[in-house]
């Protein structure tokens, strides 16, 4: 009898720990909805000590090669996991006060938290375009109905039915372009497709059609210009929590299918999918940070930040390759790697505040909702500051080396022109940013009531400023476990 690949363990735990979660939750009074809380956490953690007895020094393939257990993918686990975790924690108190835990609804929100990461983690180990698919469509799925979850409120169902239609029609787009992948070379394997693609027996024409049909898929997912359009509505009309759910680990899966798709499946045609990522960049750096100067809602300017920040990660994707030198591409791709966590990490801190802010009647929505947080509370109007100047690239705070890591890249493959481009809108960007900060510490508050918060979110976002802060002066560790982790998959 075959014995199931330690490399497996991981995901199948997590698929048991739900059913388990879902069967308890049916039996718990609304009182007792912290046992689902907890018992969602638990999870996490034996699924983070799974992955690390399952990290290997080189690539594992299993199930006829559909699934890879490698070193990215095993830290872009650990760090989904973290994402995921820090989200119940901080969003504990928002979806209880709200009935998203309690009542009608039950334990469904932290049952279908679990069920996106599950298809994340499937999405970052597929080595196979069905496999990713249907990561990527258990993912969607969970998202949809968490968006959808406050069922009697207009703005959450108009949004829920937007990111519905959207998603739909991008994983129809994905879709085509894998039935045209396949058409053109005649495999669903990525390491099998990148060997017929640099073949003279692969269809070009169709290969090609394919890639850009791929290429939009992935952007949408990645919410780049030009499909970019329900991010901000989505972002406002979700409830804050899932708002985070939403920015945050799905954004590593996304990062890695990018790369395992473009990457590990469609190098020998880096020239073409290079060019398609230039424009959508450049576009996404632009339209996002020229648009959020204009939002006086705190969630839509940072749907447009999430715009600009996802342009700016895919610098490192289309500098890999210069004129045919590909001895940049490991630095370049980890570049983007390294950003893509610098992101979530990021962002899972800047809701933690908006989360802390908001109370039962009360939505923390606006920027104005900021006015005088300093003189309210020093410590969390400071954990702030760092977390929007680690966003606007400011030095020595993670986002600053995170961007001159991708620039760097960017500039070693001869694009100068394009570094000036995305230094002028970072520049741009920080406008919005600082803003935030003025609100904070010069503006008189309007709402002085006390800031009340569970002693663990309250931990928790204390060590999520500190480590943007700590990562950004030392950020050596990290970065170099991301170049170890994209340099293990390159096989070009």
């Amino acid at each position: 009898m075959n014995m199931i690949p330690t490399s497996l363990y991981p995901e199948i735990f997590l698929l048991l720990s739900i059913c388990a979660i879902l069967l308890i939750d049916m039996f718990l009074a609304d009182d007792k909805r912290n046992v689902t809380y907890a018992l969602s956490l638990i999870a996490l953690g034996v699924c983070g000590v799974l992955t690390m007895n399952a990290t290997t020094s080189s690539p594992v393939y299993l199930s006829n090669n559909m699934f890879v257990s490698d070193a990215m993918s095993n830290l872009l686990k650990m760090f989904s996991y973290i994402a995921v975790g820090v989200t119940l924690i901080y969003g504990r108190q928002y979806a209880s006060d709200r009935g998203m835990t309690n009542g009608l609804l039950g334990g469904e929100f932290y049952v279908l938290a679990l069920f996106a990461l599950l298809g994340q983690m499937v999405m970052i180990s597929g080595n196979n375009l069905l496999i990713i698919y249907l990561g990527l469509e258990l993912m969607s799925l969970a998202l949809y109905a968490l968006v959808a979850l406050r069922r009697d409120h207009t703005v959450s169902t108009e949004a829920a039915m937007k990111y519905f239609v959207l998603g739909a029609l991008a994983s129809g787009f994905l879709l085509y372009g894998i039935s045209m992948l396949y058409g053109a070379t005649g495999t669903l394997n990525l390491n099998e497709m990148s060997v017929v693609a640099s073949s003279a027996t692969a269809n070009k024409p169709i290969l090609v059609f394919g890639i850009v049909f791929l290429v939009a898929g992935l952007a949408f997912k990645l919410g780049v210009v030009p499909f970019h359009m329900w991010v901000p509505d989505v972002y406002q009309g979700s409830p804050t929590v899932v708002t985070l759910l939403l920015g945050g680990a799905p954004k590593l899966a996304a990062f890695a299918i990018t790369y395992r798709l473009l990457v590990e499946g469609l190098f020998p045609q880096v020239v073409d999918w290079q060019q398609m990522l230039m424009v959508l960049a450049v576009l996404s750096m632009a339209i996002g940070n020229i648009t959020a100067i204009a939002q006086t809602n705190l969630k839509r300017m940072l749907a447009y930040s999430t715009i600009s920040q996802m342009g700016f990660m895919l610098l490192g994707f289309l500098s890999g390759v210069s004129n045919g030198n590909i001895s940049l591409a490991g630095e370049a791709y980890s570049a983007s790697m390294f950003y893509a966590i610098t992101y979530v990490m990021t962002t899972l801190g800047t809701f933690g505040i908006i989360l802390l802010l908001s109370r039962a009647g009360f939505e923390a929505e606006n920027i104005a909702d900021l006015k005088g947080l300093n003189k309210r509370n020093k410590w969390f109007a400071f954990i702030m500051l760092l977390l929007m100047f680690s966003l606007a690239g400011i030095p020595p705070l993670m986002g600053f080396y995170a961007k001159l890591s991708v620039l760097s890249s960017v500039v070693a493959a001869g694009q100068i022109w394009l570094a000036v481009v995305a230094v002028l809108f970072s520049l741009i960007g920080a406008f919005y940013y600082l803003r935030v900060v003025k609100v904070m510490y010069f503006d008189e508050p309007v709402d002085t009531s006390p800031i009340v918060a569970h002693m663990d979110l309250k931990i928790v976002l204390s060590a999520n400023g500190l480590a943007v802060l700590i990562l950004g002066i030392m950020p050596g560790s990290l970065l170099q476990s991301c170049i170890n982790a994209i340099k293990s998959t390159l096989t070009v």
